[in-house]
């Protein structure tokens, strides 16, 4: 499984079909992680945020590639996808809270 974190209000855009976060656009994909590297993820980039989903993903039902690519410079893969996720991949969804601020 893929585990991708959202904001509400990007979780609350998505169409019938699909869901595209606001950095699609921008990156060209969009930032997915496996189950080991869900804790970093949500330390380094949503410290103190309790407005966030977490979707789990079955990356067999995804129609746009899934590139392991490791874009941060970190020497860890992390799974990008190459496009929307389509709402059929999505096999759950649930709250999620960043760490406590410091």
């Amino acid at each position: 499984m893929l585990y991708h974190v959202a904001t509400e209000a990007d979780w609350a855009a998505r169409t019938e079909s699909d869901y595209q976060p606001t950095g699609l656009a921008a990156e060209g994909f969009v930032h997915c992680s496996v189950a080991g590297q869900l804790a970093g993820v949500l330390d380094r980039y949503y410290r103190g945020r309790s407005d966030l989903v977490l979707l789990t993903i079955d990356p067999a039902g995804l129609t746009a590639d899934v590139v392991w690519e490791d874009t941060s410079g970190r020497g860890e893969r992390f799974p990008h996808v190459h496009g929307p996720i389509d709402l059929a991949a999505v096999v759950a969804t649930g709250p999620v809270a960043g760490p406590a601020e410091r």
